[in-house]
């Protein structure tokens, strides 16, 4: 029994109008069983994960007999500030959820965790990934007679859980796993347990902690540092844990299939100071950049990062190259929504609302410009108008990870391929439009000597998903493939943040 509205709101944040022209990650998710402080735990955890998701957040818990529940557009400082929230959030045990949506109004109802009365009692779902055949498979429930209340996937494994002929949750949810498609990180909550699972590739990270008697699922490792927990290890690709008041215990439900953890998860997305599939992130991302001084230096005087993810592999370009590094260009932290009017010459002037250029260290220097990935360019494009404008005499880019010609679909947001700039121009014509002296990123091989293999190697050998930069999907795309022009177009690509 939920006790408290699961559409209740935090406060209302919109996107901001400014694209900050980076892929989005989709979400972040949080778990913790047996803590008499589970949902302010949970809520510094969410805290930690806040760059997996940043347009919504959300908080079930439970106490052993009712649910509880707090969910909200903005961020989980704006959602989670009040002791009247958080007073209801009694129990000890809670799961959380950050969430990138895609939309204003439509992203109220997709705020996670998902919470539903079934056969066997309560059950709150949340997950981070995204089906690739969610639109079929709500197709075929709508058809048997499910009733939707949101446009995301998570709820497509919900029906799924529900309308199962089996009798345990685990059961349960395995039967309904083994019927989608694509990438999930999934954590669940019922009265009596908790449960994590990956998909059979381990497409998106989760791993598991412990805290003084109390058992913890996160994204990524800094959810775990946070609340000084310790961390245990990672979810195996295809493993279910099974966390009640016994302990933990391991399922490998799935036929074992090729691992392919994401790439650009130690390119961008998870956390320097985490640690994701045993490697540290903030030394992967060092050795990407000292891989791409050795494949692509160039004679210049400062080494600066865009910041803030592209500084570690900047740190290892500077290294590598003996090139000294230097922060040219300083971030504001503190930017929120504007809300003056968004007239081209405001419009043109957003970037210096997150990035100022640093003249002492650009004036008359030959620069190197080190980031993670170019999508659409937009925003390179000014961040180099801005370097030239500081002084700078030549300005060359160098980008830590491959060209991003292919949309993602296992989680990440991406524009289709045409809004792709590496899917639509050569280097040559990217130079120009990017106004640089030169460009080059890092080559396949290198990325992955970075995160310690030899070469990419055949598929047969591959342990990475790196289908943004091949188009090598190695999932079913069914919805993508799916010729049914009835549906609504919301749904044309449901995410499951």
């Amino acid at each position: 029994m939920l006790t408290t509205n699961p559409f209740a709101l935090g406060a209302a944040h919109l996107p901001d109008e400014d694209d900050d022209d980076k892929p989005k990650e989709e979400c972040g998710v949080v778990g913790i069983f047996n803590d008499p402080d589970a949902a302010s735990h949970t809520v510094l955890g969410l805290h930690a994960l806040q760059h997996r998701g940043q347009e919504a957040a959300g908080i079930v818990s439970c106490d052993g007999e009712s649910f509880h529940s707090h969910r909200g557009l903005g961020h989980v400082s704006e959602n989670f500030k009040s002791e009247e929230v958080m007073n209801r959030l009694a129990g000890p045990m809670a799961i959380g959820h950050n969430r990138y949506s895609t939309s204003g109004d439509k992203a109220l109802r997709n705020v996670q965790p998902f919470y539903a009365d079934l056969a066997f009692g309560g059950l709150a779902l949340c997950h981070n990934g995204n089906l690739t055949n969610a639109v079929t498979l709500r197709r075929q429930l709508v058809q048997k007679g499910c009733i939707f209340s949101s446009t995301s996937d998570t709820e497509v494994i919900m029906q799924l859980v529900a309308r199962s002929d089996f009798l345990s949750v685990e059961d349960r949810v395995v039967d309904a796993l083994r019927k989608v498609e694509g990438a999930y990180s999934l954590v669940a909550l019922t009265a009596t347990a908790m449960y994590g699972v990956r998909d059979p590739h381990g497409i998106r990270p989760l791993v598991l902690g412990y805290l003084e008697g109390a058992h913890i699922l996160a994204s990524e490792t800094c959810a775990l540092d946070i609340i000084g927990a310790e961390y245990v290890r990672d979810v195996e690709p295809g493993e279910l844990v099974v966390i009640d008041h016994d302990g933990v215990r391991s399922v490998k439900p799935f036929v074992p299939t090729q691992r392919r953890f994401c790439i650009f998860e130690y390119i961008y997305f998870a956390r320097p100071d985490s640690s994701v599939e045993g490697t540290s992130v903030y030394h992967a991302r060092k050795r990407i950049g000292e891989e791409l001084a050795r494949e692509s230096n160039v004679p210049a005087d400062v080494i600066v990062p865009v910041p803030d993810s592209g500084v570690p592999a900047a740190l290892g370009y500077s290294a590598e190259s003996g090139i000294p590094f230097e922060f040219g260009i300083i971030r504001n932290h503190y930017v929120g929504r504007t809300f003056i009017q968004p007239t081209q010459r405001t419009r043109d002037l957003g970037v210096k609302r997150k990035h100022n250029a640093n003249r002492a260290f650009l004036e008359g220097k030959r620069v190197v410009l080190v980031d993670d990935s170019i999508v659409r360019g937009t925003t390179s494009t000014k961040i180099v108008q801005m370097v030239r404008q500081a002084g700078a005499t030549e300005v060359h880019m160098r980008i830590s990870s491959p060209p991003t010609t292919w949309p993602c679909f296992f989680g990440i947001d991406t524009p289709e391929r045409e809004g792709l700039l590496a899917a639509q121009h050569s280097i040559a014509e990217m130079e120009k439009l990017l106004g640089v002296d030169s460009l080059a990123f890092i080559s396949l091989d290198g990325l992955y000597r970075a995160v310690g293999e030899a070469e990419r190697g055949s598929e047969k050998e591959r342990t990475y998903c790196d289908a943004c930069f091949t188009g090598d999907y190695f999932l079913p795309l069914a919805d993508r493939n799916d010729t049914d022009t009835t549906q609504p177009k919301e749904l044309s690509r449901l995410r499951g943040a």
